[in-house]
């Protein structure tokens, strides 16, 4: 065989070592596999959009090949950018006997760039005439055909890279989630909150009743936590002057995994001054309509089998919903006779599980898993909420809601406890009534010593958020990466 000539394509199968057989017999031809850039000219969408305008100019454009079919002495085949894809027409007397002749040593899901002339072919698809065809990348393992079924589903979150390759749908649902994530910033600047960056390793967790991750500051000498809220830190910036404050930032919890709840998860947390939680209830629902408009063009938005309107929301009082399920007043059953509600609604919970983790519990599986329509669920119990104002009607109550859409909590939001003593007093209650991971933070205290204005605060999952505005069923779906119990398959990671 010419040493200029490519040898015979294989027919036993795109596996790892025939490929690793074509890129031998490249490198033997003197051809770099993998190039260090590449001079496009146009996206694969750019020429379809303006074919009028680029119908029979040179282009020049790169991304994966998906599709190749041999007719003799040509070829069509589809390559596939960050765009879309676009049709490939490939000639061995315009390549040239050798070029042409290369062509068997690619692979479906190797990188090529393709200089040529737009045309339409008589179906009508928009092509590319090629001149010119370089590899940029060569691919050593094949691609799916596609992803089914519950094995596939695994495989998909596990080799995300791959899934965005070959799956249309989750390409749309995790650019439709940075799309997200842009419109709440644009949102909240255009109504005057500055983005601001707060600790994520904190000496003292806060916010939120929930496990942290634990690590060590070794040149300090301490131990540090993964933070599990933003907001006494943002709530700091409040007392330092800062009166509309917001951050979209990860964070962390060292809980379970289900359908809702991944243990590293990203929240937006806004903080307002002189406002209270029916101020923050307002611009809650503005922020879901502007996001459903933008996204959907209208609030009505696609989730399951329902239709939801979130630009129409319902109010829940918590304790008078949770009364008529069990027929009587949650606040005035004691932690025992709370035991015997569970046990007949079939609800189950800890041994030690708290009164207030106890009455979240009961509203969650009796009343908040009915919740279809947009609703806040307003009013809570005080003993489950300790950064939130006392009710200014009821002092057994707190100034708190939750926006809950399909059964979701997507939120929370207070009008923020400003009272430095009985911030501290309700810090110490948790504890006192050994409530899980409730913790004192004397510096956040002390900071409110200085006075806090009153303030309005809330805080929305980004991620369930983008599981409802692109009815996605899990928020697996959302994340890029999500984590995942350990695959057997796999080595253990080795120790650093």
């Amino acid at each position: 065989m010419n040493q200029n000539q490519p040898e015979p394509a294989t027919t036993s199968g795109n596996d790892r070592e025939v490929r690793l057989g074509k890129l031998a017999r490249l490198r033997e031809l003197g051809v770099n596999a993998y190039a260090c850039r590449y001079d496009r000219t146009h996206s694969c969408r750019a020429v379809v959009d303006h074919f009028a305008e680029l119908e029979n100019s040179e282009v020049r454009i790169a991304g994966r090949l998906m599709s190749r079919r041999e007719h003799g002495k040509t070829q069509f085949g589809h390559i596939q950018d960050g765009s879309g894809r676009l049709q490939l027409y490939l000639r061995k007397d315009v390549l040239g006997d050798e070029a042409f002749a290369r062509l068997s040593l690619l692979d479906l899901g190797d990188i090529v760039g393709a200089r040529g002339e737009v045309f339409r072919t008589r179906t009508g698809e928009t092509t590319v005439n090629v001149k010119e065809l370089v590899l940029l990348g060569k691919s050593l393992r094949p691609l799916p055909e596609k992803f089914h079924g519950l094995r596939d589903v695994e495989a998909r979150y596990r080799q995300r890279y791959v899934d965005l390759l070959v799956n249309e749908e989750s390409r749309r649902v995790l650019l439709a989630r940075s799309r997200i994530v842009g419109l709440v910033r644009e949102f909240l600047s255009g109504r005057g909150f500055v983005e601001v960056e707060t600790p994520i390793l904190q000496p003292v967790y806060g916010g939120a009743a929930a496990r942290p991750f634990t690590t060590h500051y070794e040149v300090l000498e301490q131990r540090m936590f993964l933070r599990i809220s933003d907001e006494l830190y943002l709530k700091r910036l409040v007392v330092g002057g800062l009166e509309k404050v917001f951050e979209i930032g990860r964070d962390f919890r060292n809980e379970g995994l289900d359908r809702t709840h991944n243990p590293e998860f990203t929240q937006m947390e806004l903080y307002w001054a002189y406002a209270d939680y029916h101020d923050v209830m307002q611009l809650t629902e503005e922020l879901f309509s502007f996001l459903a408009v933008r996204l959907h063009g209208r609030t009505e938005v696609p989730f399951g089998d329902h239709v939801i309107d979130l630009g129409r929301w319902q109010k829940l009082k918590f304790v008078e919903a949770l009364s008529q399920r069990i027929e009587a007043d949650p606040l005035k059953l004691s932690l025992p006779m709370l035991r015997k509600v569970a046990a007949r609604f079939n609800v189950q919970v800890g041994e030690n599980v708290s009164r207030a983790k106890l009455l979240d519990k009961l509203f969650s599986a009796l009343v908040q898993d009915r919740l279809i329509d947009p609703t806040f669920v307003i009013d809570h119990p005080r003993e489950t909420t300790p950064l939130a104002m006392t009710h200014r009607d009821n002092p057994e109550l707190v100034e708190r809601f939750e926006p809950v859409v399909c059964g979701m909590e997507l939120g929370n939001a207070f009008s923020e406890l400003s009272d430095p003593l009985e911030q501290r007093q309700r810090f110490a209650e948790g504890v006192a009534s050994n409530e899980e991971f409730a913790t004192v933070d004397e510096d956040y205290c002390e900071a409110l010593e200085f006075g806090m204005p009153p303030t309005g605060g809330l805080g929305i999952g980004i991620d369930r958020l983008a599981m409802l505005l692109t009815n996605s069923p899990s928020i697996r779906d959302v994340i890029l990466f999500p984590q995942l119990r350990p695959d057997r398959d796999l080595p253990p990671p080795s120790a650093p």
